[in-house]
C-alpha cells in the first residue's frame, strides 16, 4: 500500500514539473506536426466526406445537407447550402501554410458555392462564419497574389462573393429600430411572403451587436458605405438601451420597440462577442467611440460580474443580485479579451479556473456550476479556451501556457478524434459523441493551437498585421489608415465621465504590470491549483481509533452504518483483556465522536415526469421519460396529472405568431427546442388555448438512459402568468410521440410525475439520515445527551488507506477523509467522480 501512495506521489510530481517546466523547441515542433496532422484528418473528412455539405458528419462520414436530416433548430440556421465549412476555413489554410491547398479551396468555392439559395438562415452566424470567411479568405489571396507567387489568377471574386453576401443580409436592418432580424432568407429577404422568416420579435445582444468588424471591412474594401452604416447604428441602440445606472446590457431584446426581453447581464452567451467587438472596432478602425464604450462597459463588468476567478450573471437593473449559480463555457473568450484590454491579472486568473474545470471534465462542459460541477455535459469542440491560451501565452512569454495548449492537443486526439473527423462530446461524464464537427472547429480552433506553438518566422505572414474576428478570420489592421472612412457613418455619442485606469488607452505591459517579476503569472495561478479539488496530494494519515456513543432516533445505527460500508464492533468485544494494545504505538490516537442520526432534509432533486400514451392501441403500455419544469402547473400536486390530445404547433419551434391556434384549443401541444426560450414558447401556446405543452430537444440522438434530465427555467423575469402544465422529451423519446402522432393522427397523453403513472406501483423513498459527529476529549462528560451503547470503529494500518485533503485555503473547508478497506471492499476508492452530484440531481436549463 505504501508503494502505491509513493507512486501517486511522484506522478503528481511529475504532472506539477511538466507543467512548470520551459518547452523545447524541439518539443514545440512536434506538437506543431501534430496539430497539422489532426487538421489534415479534420479537414480531409469534410473534403473527403462531406463537401460540397455545410458540416461533416464524423460519425455517420457523410454530409450534413439542411432538409435531408433531421431538423435541430435553430442549430440548423447556420447552415446555407453555401459548403459552410469549406468557407470558414480557407484563411486557417494560409496560416498553417498549406497555400497549394488554399488555392484549390479558393477554386472551388468561386466555382461552386452559391448564395441565393432559397433557405432561411441566421444573420449573425452567416456574418461571422460565411461573410468573414470569404473577407478573411479575399484578403490572404490578395496577399498572395501581391507577392507574385501564387493566385496570379484572382481577380477579386471573394470580394465579389462577399458583397453579394452582404445586400442579401441587409433586409435584415430593415426594422424600425435598426437592430436587425435574427434571421433571413437569402433569397427572399425578410418580409417577402415567400420568406418565410420575420415573424420574430427578439434577437440577442450578441447577435446585433457582432457585425460592425466584418460589415465595416466590406464597407471599406468595397466602397459601399451601407453595410458599416447599418452595423454601426445597430451598436448605437445597444449603447442607448443599457442600464444607466449601472452600465450593463442585456441579454435579449425586442427589435421593434427596443425593449429588453431577457435582464440578465453576463460575458458568456447571447453578450459576449457585443463586447468584444466593441475593443475589436477601436483596433481595426481606430474610432475612439469604441474603445470608450468598451471601457464604461469594461468598468461595470469588474464591478459587479468579475467575482475572480468567476463571472457571474447578474440584473442589468439589480446587478448586485447573481441571477444563476452556473457558467456557460462561452466565457472562456474573456481573458483573452482582458488580455487586449491590458488587464492580465484576472485574465490569468479565470483562465486558471478553466483550465482546473477541463483538467477536471477533459473538456470544459458547455455549462458548469460555480463548485465546477457539470451543469449542461455537452462539448462543441469550441476553440474559445484554446483562444485564452494563445492571448495568455503571447502576453506573458510563459510555458506553462505550451503545456496547457498541449493538454488541449493531446485531449482532442484521445476523447474526440474518430476515424471521420473529431466529434463533438455529448456528455463528457460519458464519453459519449455527438454527430457533429461545426465549422468552427476548422476555422479556430486549428488556427490558435497551431499559433500558439509557433515563432512568428515561421508563418507566412505577419499575424500582428491582423486582428481576429470572433471566429477567428483575419482583417487588417491598416483598413483603419489605408482606406479612408465612408462618408456618414460616424457614430456620435454624448460625453460619458469615467474613472480611467491605466490602461484605458493603452496596450499591456509586464514591465509596468509587474516590474522584476519573471514569475507573476504562476504567483496568480498557484492561488487557484487546487481549485476543483483536483490534483492534491495524498498524505498518509497516523491510525487512529474512534469511540462512538450513538444515540438512535428511529434507525438502528449499527445497520445504517452497515449499509454505508462501515463495520463497528463493540468496544467490549475488541478490547476485552487488552484495553492498551493500540495505544502502545507511536502515533495512535484515542478521539471519541459523538454521533446523531436524524432525518436528512430532502435535496432539490429532479423529479422524472412522463408521457404516458393512453389511447388505443398503446393503452398506457408506451411510456416516455420526460423532465419537469419549475414555472407552469406544478404536476406533483395534480392527483391524476393532465390528459389531453396532442397537436404539433405550427410553427413547430413556437417562436413566431401560432397559426393553427383553432387546432390547439384544449389539446396538449407538441413543439420543438430552439429559437426562443422556453417561458415565451409556453405563453404563446398558452394565449394559443393549449391545456399543455411537451417540448421536444432539437439535438439528434439525446435520450433520456444518456442524458441526465433537467428542470426547465424561466427567462429570468416572473412567469407566474403560465399556468400550464410543462414537460420535456429527448430527441428519441420525442420521435416515439410524433411518430404515434403520424401513424394514428389521434393520440391521447396523460402527464403526470412517474410515480403516479397508470398501472406503476409506488415505490418506498429511501431514508435519508444525518449524522452529526463531534470531537470530545476522552473522559469527557457527555452533557444532558442520552447514553446509548458504546461502540469503537478501529482503522487498522495494514487494512485502510487514508486519504487527508488539506484544508482548502482559499474557502476554509474543512478537511475530508476518505477511506477504502482493503480486504472487505466494502468503501469504494475515494475520486473526484465520486464526490459529484449523481446524475439522478437535476440541474435547470435555460437553455432554448
Amino acid at each position: 500500500m505504501m508503494l502505491r501512495i509513493l507512486l501517486i506521489t511522484g506522478l503528481l510530481g511529475w504532472v506539477k514539473c511538466q507543467e512548470s517546466q520551459s518547452m523545447t523547441a524541439e518539443e514545440r515542433t512536434v506538437i506543431r506536426d501534430q496539430i497539422i496532422e489532426m487538421f489534415d484528418h479534420a479537414y480531409g473528412s469534410y473534403m473527403k466526406y462531406a463537401y460540397p455539405a455545410d458540416e461533416l458528419m464524423p460519425l455517420s462520414c457523410r454530409g450534413r445537407v439542411r432538409g435531408q436530416e433531421p431538423n435541430r433548430g435553430d442549430i440548423d440556421d447556420s447552415l446555407g447550402k453555401f459548403s459552410l465549412t469549406l468557407i470558414d476555413t480557407l484563411d486557417t489554410l494560409v496560416v498553417l501554410n498549406k497555400l497549394d491547398e488554399f488555392d484549390d479551396a479558393v477554386r472551388k468555392t468561386v466555382r461552386d458555392v452559391r448564395l441565393d439559395n432559397d433557405v432561411v438562415v441566421s444573420v449573425f452566424e452567416t456574418n461571422i462564419r460565411v461573410l468573414g470567411g470569404l473577407l478573411g479568405a479575399h484578403v490572404m489571396a490578395d496577399l498572395l497574389r501581391q507577392r507574385g507567387e501564387r493566385m496570379q489568377w484572382y481577380r477579386d471574386e471573394l470580394l465579389q462573393m462577399a458583397k453579394e453576401l452582404g445586400h442579401r443580409l441587409l433586409p435584415a436592418f430593415n426594422t424600425t429600430s435598426g437592430l436587425p432580424y435574427p434571421k433571413v432568407n437569402l433569397r427572399y429577404g425578410v418580409l417577402n411572403p415567400l420568406s418565410r422568416t420575420g415573424t420574430e420579435s427578439d434577437t440577442c445582444t450578441a447577435c446585433a451587436g457582432t457585425m460592425i468588424l466584418e460589415f465595416a471591412a466590406l464597407s471599406r474594401l468595397s466602397g459601399e458605405s451601407v453595410f458599416e452604416e447599418n452595423a454601426r447604428k445597430a451598436l448605437d441602440v445597444l449603447w442607448e438601451r443599457r442600464q444607466r445606472g449601472s452600465d450593463l446590457v442585456g441579454t435579449v431584446i425586442n427589435i421593434h420597440n427596443e425593449e429588453w426581453v431577457r435582464r440578465d447581464s453576463g460575458v458568456g452567451a447571447g453578450i459576449d462577442s457585443y463586447y468584444e467587438y466593441l475593443m475589436k472596432a477601436y483596433i481595426l478602425l481606430g474610432d475612439n467611440v469604441f474603445l470608450e464604450r468598451f471601457n464604461i462597459h469594461y468598468s461595470a463588468i469588474m464591478k459587479y460580474i468579475s467575482q475572480p476567478p468567476l463571472l457571474l450573471n447578474v440584473h442589468m437593473h439589480n446587478p448586485t443580485v447573481s441571477v444563476r449559480s452556473w457558467m456557460d463555457s462561452l466565457l472562456a473568450f474573456f481573458p483573452g479579451l482582458q488580455v487586449l484590454r491590458g488587464d492580465l491579472k484576472p485574465a490569468i486568473e479565470t483562465h486558471e479556473m478553466l483550465y482546473q474545470v477541463t483538467k477536471q471534465h477533459k473538456f470544459l462542459p458547455e455549462a458548469f456550476t460555480t463548485e465546477f460541477r457539470v451543469h449542461w455535459g455537452q462539448h462543441l469542440l469550441r476553440p474559445e479556451f484554446a483562444e485564452s491560451t494563445y492571448y495568455l501565452y503571447k502576453a506573458t512569454g510563459d510555458p506553462y501556457y505550451l503545456r496547457v495548449g498541449q493538454s488541449i492537443v493531446e485531449k482532442l486526439n484521445a476523447y474526440a478524434r474518430v476515424p471521420c473527423g473529431f466529434a463533438a462530446v455529448q456528455d463528457v461524464r460519458t464519453g459519449t459523441h455527438e454527430d457533429r464537427m461545426d465549422s468552427f472547429f476548422l476555422a479556430e480552433m486549428f488556427k490558435y493551437l497551431y499559433l500558439l506553438f509557433s515563432e512568428k518566422s515561421e508563418l507566412p505572414i505577419d499575424i500582428d498585421d491582423y486582428i481576429f474576428t470572433t471566429e477567428a478570420h483575419l482583417l487588417p489592421v491598416s483598413l483603419s489608415t489605408t482606406k479612408p472612412p465612408c462618408q456618414g457613418n460616424n457614430t456620435e455619442t454624448v460625453p460619458v465621465t469615467q474613472e480611467e485606469d491605466l490602461f484605458t488607452h493603452s496596450c499591456p505591459s509586464l514591465e509596468t504590470l509587474f516590474p522584476n517579476n519573471p514569475s507573476f503569472a504562476k504567483t496568480i495561478r498557484d492561488g487557484y491549483k487546487y481549485l476543483t479539488g483536483v490534483g492534491r496530494a495524498f498524505h498518509p494519515l497516523p491510525v487512529r481509533e474512534i469511540e462512538l456513543p450513538l444515540h438512535d432516533n428511529g434507525m438502528e445505527p449499527v445497520e445504517f452504518l452497515k449499509s454505508m460500508g462501515i463495520s463497528l464492533t463493540p468496544l467490549n468485544e475488541v478490547l476485552t483483556g487488552d484495553t492498551g494494545r493500540h495505544k502502545e504505538h507511536k502515533g495512535v490516537y484515542r478521539v471519541k465522536l459523538v454521533a446523531e442520526l436524524s432525518q436528512a432534509p430532502e435535496e432539490e432533486e429532479v423529479v422524472p415526469h412522463v408521457v404516458q400514451l393512453i389511447s388505443p392501441p398503446f393503452l398506457g403500455r408506451t411510456v416516455l421519460t420526460a423532465g419537469p419544469a419549475k414555472f407552469g402547473m406544478d404536476l406533483t400536486k395534480q392527483e391524476h396529472g393532465v390528459k389531453g390530445s396532442i397537436v404539433k404547433a405550427s410553427p413547430y419551434t413556437a417562436c413566431g405568431l401560432i397559426d393553427n391556434a383553432a387546432e390547439l384549443k384544449g389539446r396538449v401541444a407538441l413543439a420543438l427546442r430552439g429559437d426562443c426560450m422556453f417561458a415565451a414558447k409556453a405563453r404563446r401556446l398558452q394565449d394559443a388555448g393549449a391545456i399543455g405543452v411537451i417540448f421536444i430537444d432539437h439535438r439528434e440522438g439525446s435520450n433520456s438512459e444518456e442524458t441526465p434530465l433537467f428542470q426547465m427555467v424561466g427567462d429570468g423575469d416572473s412567469t407566474d402568468d403560465i399556468a400550464l402544465p410543462l414537460v420535456f422529451l429527448f430527441s428519441c423519446e420525442g420521435a416515439v410521440l410524433t411518430a404515434a402522432l403520424e401513424e394514428h393522427r389521434n393520440v391521447d397523453v396523460l402527464l403526470l410525475p412517474k410515480e403516479r403513472q397508470l398501472g406503476h406501483d409506488k415505490a418506498e423513498k429511501p431514508v435519508g439520515m444525518n449524522i452529526k459527529l463531534r470531537l470530545a476529549e476522552e473522559g469527557e462528560p457527555e452533557g444532558g445527551t442520552t447514553r446509548g451503547p458504546t461502540l469503537e470503529f478501529i482503522l487498522e494500518k495494514e487494512e485502510v488507506l487514508l486519504k487527508e485533503e488539506e484544508e482548502d485555503e482559499l474557502g476554509g473547508k474543512p478537511r475530508q477523509i476518505c477511506t477504502r478497506a482493503a480486504e472487505t471492499g466494502r468503501i469504494k476508492p475515494c475520486s473526484a467522480a465520486s464526490a459529484q452530484t449523481p446524475n439522478s440531481k437535476g440541474r435547470p436549463d435555460t437553455n432554448p
